[in-house]
């Protein structure tokens, strides 16, 4: 493996702590643990937070065989169906029998997703897709690093453990050209920018002032995260190909709203 791009574990290849370094460590983390339930408690979160999944659907019946099930019965569901026709929200139904069906108020993955956001009821909203391509169990690692201390927990692709399936070449170097310039604009290290594998505390949500209907919403996410000065998260995540039916993104297209988006934040 490359060292170079192996960060390897602090206490691997460093000399044996001595016993006042022991102690100052010790003290450092029980600082930072009572930070952290000094954070909660002022959320008021219970011992075990109410996790909302939000699926934003349009003609995704085939594809929710491989997604509804693998959710956890402890979550709510809530799928926003976008005026399908091919029986996604019956299917839904079928499949699990408690998911809250919400009919999108317009059109676009940023509609919906707001429209979802708005019937959550957790204390933890998580963001993923109906298509198969985001993996469910992943799940936990994203509400653990919000019980961690996080605010905004986002998945990446190119973290390391990430991965993905389903970007080509060209999708690959808008994302990363649209990264470099939000870095550069906003600051932060974000290593991924147009995905939307995303978790956060329901009440971040009034910070965020969502605003958007189409793909760019998933970019305003992460730059109003960022204005915001909440403590972001990155978490290894892995893409996989849509399975059933053709995905929606058009590249030039929706990379052209990105872009836009980028520029309004900026000005703003």
């Amino acid at each position: 493996m490359d060292k170079s791009t192996y960060m390897a574990p602090q206490d691997v290849f460093a000399p044996p702590a001595t016993y006042p370094q022991q102690k100052q460590a010790t003290a450092t983390r029980s600082r930072s643990s009572a930070t952290v339930v000094r954070r909660l408690a002022r959320r008021r979160i219970p011992a075990t937070p109410k996790v909302s999944v939000v699926i934003p659907a349009l003609n995704e019946a085939e594809n929710l065989l491989h997604v509804l099930p693998l959710l956890s019965k402890d979550y709510e569901v809530i799928l926003v169906d976008g005026h399908s026709v091919d029986g996604t929200a019956e299917v839904a139904k079928y499949l699990r029998p408690d998911v809250r069906i919400v009919q999108q108020q317009r059109r676009g993955k940023g509609n919906a997703l707001m429209d979802g956001f708005a019937a959550a009821t957790g204390d933890i909203i998580v963001m993923m897709d109906a298509d198969g391509s985001t993996d469910p169990h992943e799940i936990p690692a994203f509400v653990g690093a919000l019980l961690g201390g996080a605010d905004f927990a986002k998945g990446s692709r190119f973290a390391q453990g990430g991965g993905t399936a389903d970007m080509p070449i060209h999708r690959r170097f808008g994302n990363w050209a649209f990264t470099m310039i939000v870095t550069v604009l906003f600051g932060g290290r974000y290593s991924d920018l147009c995905y939307g594998y995303n978790a956060f505390w329901a009440d971040v949500v009034p910070q965020l002032n969502l605003e958007g209907d189409g793909f760019e919403i998933e970019t305003v996410m992460n730059i109003r995260a960022l204005r915001a000065g909440l403590r972001i998260a990155e978490i290894p995540s892995f893409e996989a190909e849509r399975i059933h039916g053709i995905g929606r993104l058009r590249t030039i297209p929706d990379g052209w709203r990105v872009l836009k988006a980028i520029v309004r934040e900026r000005l703003k």
